[in-house]
């Protein structure tokens, strides 16, 4: 007599087999892909830009003897750089404040980090590359030296660094610390907007150990008030120079104790902390 019990005994095994192979490359799939999701989360931003907020920096309100309050964050030049935002400087995930003046789409001030301007994508006019029209004071980190000044040029490539691949410029218009009795004179000569009136103002400046201060006022006031409150108020009396940016209504600010809007505008162009 003839059986095939051995043969079908044989094949039952081969497909139970084969059945468990299949689920065990399935689990297996199945764990990676709930991996893959876990780090997915993990690497998206918060809605609130948690993994965009700085630090590293000192925050300060000062109430200057001619009435203009002044908010600003002290920090490294190191941890600062130029960077374009198309934006309300509070409706970033970055800490900050509004940078150089602007016209539409179009970057009016030099805005550079490591001799690319922040709106390489833009093409040539307004992206950052020049201060448009004007010879203006550009403020300029020198980071092979790690060293702060400020350079009155018309283009980006005419600044003086000592590695052009390491550094950053931020132009807008010369405060001329130091000089009194000329630094008007010097503002009007780079076609600063408005100075007599009462506006918001925005300005970035240094002191003699190096550090950086962002600034921008809650209150409005001439140019030379709010250059007069930012020699009283900052710096403790070792400002070593600075420049304006864009005030009035793109005069802002965004840190974790503070945000100043303007007037909600957006701006073009902002000076991010890092870190």
């Amino acid at each position: 007599m003839v059986t095939n019990e051995p043969s079908e005994v044989g094949g039952r095994k081969r497909t139970l087999a084969v059945v468990g192979i299949m689920l065990a490359i399935i689990i297996a799939l199945g764990v990676l892909f709930t991996l893959m999701v876990y780090a997915l989360r993990a690497d998206k931003p918060s809605a609130g830009g948690g993994t965009q907020e700085a630090s590293q920096y000192a925050y300060a309100v000062a109430d200057a003897a001619n009435g203009m309050k002044l908010h600003y964050l002290a920090t490294k030049p190191s941890n600062v750089r130029p960077e374009m935002i198309h934006n309300n400087v509070t409706l970033t995930e970055y800490t900050g404040i509004n940078g150089g003046f602007f016209y539409g789409e179009q970057m009016l001030n030099i805005a550079v980090v490591d001799s690319l301007p922040v709106g390489r994508s833009q093409g040539k006019y307004g992206d950052g590359s020049e201060n448009v029209r004007y010879a203006r004071g550009t403020l300029v980190w020198d980071g092979a030296l790690d060293k702060l000044n400020v350079q009155i040029v018309s283009k980006a490539s005419e600044l003086k660094v000592k590695d052009n691949t390491r550094f950053w410029a931020q132009g807008g218009i010369s405060m001329s610390i130091g000089d009194d009795a000329g630094w008007e004179q010097r503002a009007i000569a780079e076609n600063v907007p408005f100075p007599d009136e009462d506006r918001l103002r925005s300005a970035v400046v240094y002191d003699a150990q190096g550090m950086l201060y962002l600034i921008v006022s809650e209150t409005k006031g001439t140019l030379a008030a709010f250059r007069e409150a930012i020699i009283e108020k900052v710096g403790g009396g070792k400002l070593a120079g600075g420049i304006f940016l864009d005030g009035d209504g793109s005069s802002q600010l965004r840190s974790s104790e503070a945000k100043l809007a303007g007037d909600n505008r957006p701006v073009v162009q902002m000076l991010r902390v890092l870190k």
